[in-house]
């Protein structure tokens, strides 16, 4: 059944700072960070994975969220491309900021939103986004520091970075040489090569019975069981990747793609080529759900689950991996 309710803040948080004004700092600041050396460019770009080009059917046939706008399906034509295996991690992000001292959107802005089983005394921060009150903020938040003061990345360096914007996202990028994917070229590589799957892997959640990624087990948002081993992050090669060699395309972390959100593609005879998102919009699209997704809230868990943000939003749960035009 279609929901016509949005939930489109359940698990990816209404995180914005709200400081439209303030936008065109953060894509200098994004923009203007100093680029890696050739070597390490090239280094970055020798760890992603060949994706091939083709055709293949984007999107589900009917949307469990009007708001999400992911159906119908639609025919899309794409270039080959490479992509991350994986979600970029603590070490990844650590090395970048270490090379040219960029600060994110939650550094600059002193907090971020967290989600509160996370954190050991809940009450002792109280505000939340409205409707939301899973989510708290808390000053210090950022991606070296995700549940604030006295916490740190020590232990979770393979974990992805969290509390990214998508500014923070296309530093990296701009350091590296790299550029995010479009939603197409991700769904493309989620889908690993297979027709109208549910999941990277197939059509079962749990396939033989085993858990396959990191989403919320229990009772969401007061208790998780933790059943898929984790209650928060996982590590970015947790569980098995897919037919294309891909981790974690659904759970552990929502991940930006370079597109602003509006509607798929329209669907055609002749199959959409190439396409790169809204042509105009403020909020980015994040695609593949994270650790927060649960069936009776928000499942947006599939490979063809989108949710929308604002570029400047800071969160928990929300990271992106790499990519290039170049297979």
């Amino acid at each position: 059944m279609e929901k016509t309710e949005d939930n489109s803040s359940c698990c990816a948080g209404s995180g914005s700072q709200g400081n439209v004004a303030g936008d065109a700092f953060f894509l200098k600041s994004a923009l203007g960070v100093a680029r890696a050396t050739p070597d390490v460019s090239a280094a970055l770009q020798a760890r992603l994975c060949p994706i091939p080009g083709g055709i293949f059917e984007m999107g589900t046939r009917k949307s469990t969220f009007a708001a999400d706008m992911d159906s119908p399906r639609r025919k899309v034509k794409l270039t080959a491309f490479a992509l991350s295996p994986h979600a970029t991690t603590n070490a990844d992000y650590a090395v970048f900021v270490a090379a040219t001292g960029y600060r994110t959107v939650a550094e600059v802005e002193g907090w971020g939103f967290v989600f509160h089983l996370l954190l050991p005394a809940p009450s002792a921060h109280p505000i939340s986004p409205p409707g939301l009150p899973w989510w708290r903020r808390v000053d210090g938040a950022n991606w070296s520091a995700p549940e604030g003061p006295g916490s740190s990345i020590a232990g979770r360096e393979n974990h992805p970075a969290v509390h990214i914007a998508w500014y923070d996202a296309l530093a990296y990028c701009t350091w590296a040489g790299l550029s995010l994917p479009t939603e197409a070229q991700w769904e493309r590589a989620a889908r690993g090569g297979g027709t109208r799957r549910k999941f990277p892997w197939g059509n079962e959640m749990t396939p033989g019975g085993q858990h396959a990624m990191n989403t919320f087990q229990g009772d969401f948002p007061a208790r998780n069981s933790g059943a898929d081993g984790y209650i928060g992050t996982a590590p970015v090669d947790a569980f098995r990747p897919n037919a294309f060699g891909m981790f974690n395309m659904t759970g552990n972390v929502w991940e930006w793609v370079q597109d602003r959100f509006g509607p798929l593609p329209p669907a055609s005879r002749l199959p959409a080529l190439d396409p790169s998102g809204a042509a105009d919009g403020y909020a980015r699209t994040q695609r593949g759900g994270s650790y927060l997704c649960h069936a009776s809230y928000c499942d947006r868990f599939f490979v063809h689950s989108r949710t929308r943000n604002d570029p400047d939003s800071s969160t928990g749960n929300c990271g992106f991996r790499v990519a290039t035009p170049h297979a």
